[in-house]
């Protein structure tokens, strides 16, 4: 009894190995891995996106900003500084809306929502926030990454999850912002 248990054994192996090998042979091919090259000749840019995550538009009439905008990026404080900007972002883009960074074709980060300084929700993920309390009055003139709102709840699971999740995304980022000598 024992020998034919083994035979069944042997026979669900090859089997098993058969349908692994065929499925690999069909031309499937997996995505392209993320990058943490940045592609040549690539913008950096972000479009606002609706609360449903579909684009305010393609066109370049509805790009939030570019790199040309970006004067620094602070990875420490996570402060986003922009010059030149014609109009604020927060004059731009509706609060809880969100923003999709990009990089030529690349998403790096899609549904990032974007509050002011004062909302009294939490979300666990990327987060550009418009404000900052400076002697006690709020200043719109300031944008900050969070990895979620408020910040201090950066150690919560579902943060350190998210944050995990998009750790090449935000090397890419940080990466491509020091070759263009906006990184601080």
């Amino acid at each position: 009894m024992k020998h034919y248990k083994s035979i069944a054994w042997m026979m669900a192996i090859a089997i098993v190995s058969t349908t692994v090998t065929a499925c690999s042979l069909d031309g499937y091919e997996p995505e392209k891995p993320f990058t943490t090259c940045p592609p040549s000749k690539a913008t950096l840019y972000a479009y606002g996106i609706s609360q449903s995550g579909t684009r305010f538009g393609d066109n370049a009439s509805n790009i939030l900003f570019t790199e040309d905008d970006i004067e620094w990026f602070d990875v420490n404080t996570r402060e986003l500084r922009f010059h030149n900007m014609k109009e604020p972002l927060c004059k731009k883009l509706r609060l809880l809306s969100g923003v999709e960074f990009r990089l030529g074709d690349q998403t790096l980060f899609a549904g990032s929502t974007f509050v002011g300084l004062i909302c009294s929700e939490f979300f666990d993920d990327l987060v550009l926030c418009c404000g900052k309390i400076d002697g006690g009055v709020v200043d719109d003139g300031h944008y900050y990454l969070y990895d979620c709102y408020p910040p201090q709840f950066n150690n919560e699971e579902r943060v350190l999850a998210n944050r995990a999740k998009r750790a090449e995304q935000w090397e890419l980022f940080t990466y491509y912002l020091e070759s263009k000598g906006k990184l601080r």
